[in-house]
């Protein structure tokens, strides 16, 4: 559980500002090339909804307005949150032109610290919290997408419909296929397994947010990163992509696999040991977790990792990340209103960090069954606005993207 950089080979301020946690601050007028403040609203709205799913009362004692709120930060805010990782991943390497040189090289240097401290910070939190912690995830998709970072927007997005064609099904096979005294043994010599219960099989396989199917979502973002979002002709087609994705890929699931191919996997999970919803599909589950048949390959269900689940959730991301875009873009009445939530979106390492070790402090129930109150998400949500409005006003950038852009220095002295 995102640095800004101008896409331009000399450094800059914004250079070295934590890839997918962090993007810009709002500029006098129209959002430029460089930065786009409808990206920071789209974070903060990923931020909240992971709020809402780790806070907020389950699916199942939801009713109404809130079951929908409910349902699509199920699965969905993740899947925007990794989408916008991929995104901030290019405003580090270059965004519309790719570095190259001694500038490329720094560049990788950069992301490659990165993913080494937010594994590190993810497993910390994973100590703590269990599996949910999605920033050791992070770390892997950071490092598995060095090698991409040159590409061009179509073989970017070529890339990702390869990876959401293939790996849920290579993903399902390995799980069928990988005994539990198999794990157990590479668990043993794991030493991120002897520390928390997130190891190197967590992280590539049957985690929460494996990467065989979640770099699908990176490297879209990547894809996304390279094109001129601020163009009408782009936001139109864009917009038309995403709702084909979304429409094309849960209507064939609901035709293929019946009414409960949309069912959140999350709904049939075990409870994990930091009291979270742990989803138990061959997509985000443990090995704990019983074998799904091959027939829920069709479905489309937040959480079931399925090609139809991904693509369905690469056509929200594109719609969340398009229309707050657009709105930041068209109506500069309502981008100035939502400077505070925006904010949220320019320190979101703080917020998804923070709002863990406030329930921590606070005794907030996260995840329970006995869970039905809207209040302490929303007060979480509140608290996070007025925290990051008040802290941008006075500091460049939240309190740990500082500390990880210091801790990426080091890379300058690449040669």
């Amino acid at each position: 559980m995102t640095q800004i950089q101008p896409p331009q080979a000399t450094s800059s301020p914004q250079e070295n500002s934590p890839p997918g946690l962090r993007t810009s601050s709002e500029s006098a007028g129209k959002p430029s090339m460089g930065r786009l403040v409808g990206v920071d609203l789209a974070r903060a709205l990923a931020v909240f909804g992971m709020y809402i799913v780790h806070i907020g009362p389950v699916l199942s004692s939801t009713h109404g307005a809130g079951t929908w709120v409910r349902y699509l930060a199920d699965g969905h805010s993740s899947v925007l949150f990794a989408t916008l990782a991929g995104f901030s991943l290019m405003l580090i390497a270059g965004r519309r032109e790719p570095k190259t040189g001694l500038a490329g090289r720094q560049a990788k240097a950069r992301i490659a610290i990165r993913a080494v401290v937010l594994l590190t910070l993810g497993t910390a939190l994973a100590m703590e919290y269990g599996g949910v912690i999605i920033l050791g995830f992070y770390g892997v998709y950071f490092l598995l997408a060095l090698p991409l970072l040159r590409l061009p927007a179509k073989a970017l997005a070529i890339t990702a419909a390869g990876l959401a064609l293939v790996t849920p099904q290579l993903a399902f096979v390995l799980n069928s296929r990988l005994s539990e005294s198999v794990q157990q043994t590479v668990d043993a010599y794991d030493p991120l397994k002897k520390l928390s219960e997130v190891g190197v099989l967590d992280l590539l396989l049957t985690g929460f947010y494996p990467a065989i199917a979640w770099m699908s979502f990176v490297v879209v973002g990547m894809a996304l990163a390279r094109l001129d979002l601020s163009a009408v002709s782009v936001q139109r087609r864009l917009a038309a992509l995403g709702a084909a994705l979304t429409v094309g890929a849960y209507g064939l699931s609901l035709l293929l696999a019946g009414k409960d191919a949309l069912r959140s996997m999350a709904e049939d999970g075990k409870s994990s040991s930091s009291g979270f919803e742990k989803a138990s599909s061959f997509g985000s589950g443990s090995f704990e977790a019983p074998q799904r048949a091959a027939s829920e390959l069709l479905s489309a269900g937040p959480h079931s990792g399925t090609t139809f689940d991904i693509i369905g959730s690469v056509g929200v991301a594109i719609l969340v990340i398009v229309g707050a875009t657009v709105l930041m873009d068209r109506l500069p009445r309502l981008r100035r209103l939502a400077k505070p939530v925006i904010a949220v979106g320019t320190m979101s390492l703080t917020a998804y960090v923070g709002h863990f070790l406030a329930q921590s402090v606070l005794g907030v129930s996260a995840g329970e069954s006995t869970q039905t109150s809207w209040i302490p998400v929303l007060t979480f949500i509140l608290g996070a606005i007025v925290f990051a409005a008040v802290w941008s006003r006075f500091f460049r950038r939240g309190p740990l993207e500082a500390l990880l852009n210091a801790a990426t220095k080091p890379a300058k002295y690449v040669r």
